[in-house]
């Protein structure tokens, strides 16, 4: 008997969709911004990061750019979805460098941490080529 995953619902309260597989991404490194108890970071918030919040996750100790194939990280530039701990997430908000994010495929488990509201705020918008 294997540990249960969290349920597949997003903080929208709709299917959780895969956040990226390009690079890939999830604590099971499965696309998807999915937890289960041995996730203690709770790796559940899909951003597009930026320049901005590498930085801030690199001054914090956390280096995301750095390939490391050992662990299967190809390293990240702006632009990437990658899933975030929600802990973070909210650090880089308080420091004003949070980056957008996707609410679809961001795991409910986030509003243990970040409120919804605050989410929405930041949630990422793409552009559209007919609207440019």
């Amino acid at each position: 008997m294997g540990v249960e995953l969290t349920s597949g619902r997003n903080v929208l309260g709709g299917p959780l969709r895969a956040c990226s597989f390009d690079p890939l991404t999830g604590f099971f490194r499965d696309g998807c911004c999915r937890t289960r108890g041995e996730d203690e970071g709770q790796h559940v918030i899909c951003a597009r990061v930026t320049q901005e919040f590498l930085s801030y996750s690199l001054s914090r100790g956390n280096d995301l750019i750095t390939p490391r194939p050992d662990w299967r990280f190809t390293g990240l530039k702006p632009g990437d979805r990658w899933c975030l701990c929600a802990a973070r997430w909210l650090e880089a908000w308080k420091a004003g460098v949070a980056p957008p994010v996707v609410l679809e495929s961001t795991h409910e488990k986030a509003l243990e941490v970040v409120p919804l509201d605050v989410l929405q705020a930041y949630a990422y918008q793409p552009v559209r080529p007919d609207s440019v």
